[in-house]
């Protein structure tokens, strides 16, 4: 069910004139004077974000309840039709492992989308800006849930959605560290309907297949390539542009298929990971390098990747430990 409400607000850091308030299946229980006068309150102390797609802010009800707003200013004057038959689409989705689009904020100037708060932050933060490791399990379970994730999005949606901007800012933790994609859908906003062809690259280019970064053109295989580098990056606890990659003149998938012509492979892994299993470890790092190869055609599906993690991955020899300080 959705619930259109007109409404005339403004607000901190946007001004929303004859603006309507979408509401999917009732998933935000609140009335539109509750929505307004919280949306009143936001200014850029309430920043919690930003990126390619809008800046982010932390919408905290009355109740209790805390919802990530995201702004996306509007790119031309057809915008609005196509933009909303998109989140059409988005706001149906449901998924254990997705974040929950639960409804949008329309107006002249800009689109106002509303979704779950995830309190775990982002996996680039957890990864890359806290003093407190992620172990073995935790970066495991990570990649599994980011794998559902993905998965539900090539092969249980109708239609399929091809995400476009898979990386580790676009993986949000639940306070159990529990993945959860974010973003799927909103690369397609920017993109010219005509040609089908991105019109601004989405994520960063570490992340990209090299046959989307030749013709802007995505598919579910070049999904695939930015999880295999998601992988790489979760095991080595470094970003996939990392400065001891470029001063080799490498990227990460570079710095892997260096290690692997050397047999070298398992000195990817992070030395602050505690807990890794040799087994899972090889498994995983098989998978990766076959979603990152240069070739489409050689990458799996994400429900073959599903598979293969499931079943080599998370379920190694629990008496097999890798010492990852060892020769």
């Amino acid at each position: 069910m959705i619930k259109n409400v007109d409404i005339i607000a403004d607000f901190g850091i946007i001004t929303i004139y004859c603006a309507s308030i979408v509401m999917f299946h009732g998933d935000l229980p609140y009335s539109s004077k509750d929505i307004i006068k919280k949306l009143e309150t936001l200014d850029d102390d309430h920043i919690i974000g930003s990126g390619g797609f809008g800046t982010v802010y932390k919408l905290a009800m009355d109740d209790g309840n805390v919802f990530a707003l995201k702004r996306i200013d509007k790119l031309n004057e057809g915008f609005d039709r196509f933009f909303e038959r998109e989140l059409e689409i988005l706001g149906s989705i449901k998924h254990r492992y997705l974040v929950n689009l639960r409804g949008y904020c329309n107006s002249p100037t800009s689109k106002l989308l509303i979704y779950d708060f995830l309190p775990g932050g982002s996996l680039d933060e957890a990864l890359h800006e806290r003093s407190e490791q992620l172990d073995w399990d935790a970066r495991l379970n990570i990649i599994m849930g980011a794998a559902k994730g993905l998965a539900y999005l090539h092969h249980d949606c109708s239609p399929r959605i091809i995400h476009r901007d898979i990386k580790s800012s676009n993986i949000l933790l639940d306070g159990n560290l529990e993945a959860r994609v974010s973003d799927f859908g909103l690369a397609k906003l920017l993109e010219d309907e005509e040609s089908h062809i991105t019109t601004i690259v989405a994520g960063t280019f570490g992340y990209l297949a090299p046959e989307y970064m030749q013709s802007g053109r995505a598919t579910e295989k070049t999904d695939v390539y930015s999880f295999g580098v998601l992988v790489l990056e979760v095991l080595s606890g470094k970003r996939p542009t990392d400065a001891s990659f470029i001063e080799k003149g490498l990227n990460i998938v570079g710095w892997l298929n260096f290690l692997i012509s050397e047999d070298r492979q398992r000195e990817i892994i992070d030395p602050n990971c505690e807990g890794v299993q040799s087994e899972s470890l090889d498994a995983l790092l098989a998978v990766a390098t076959q979603c990152v190869s240069s070739s489409p055609d050689d990458r799996p599906t994400m429900h073959r990747v599903v598979q293969i993690l499931e079943s080599e991955v998370m379920t190694p020899c629990p008496s097999d430990f890798y010492d990852s300080n060892s020769d």
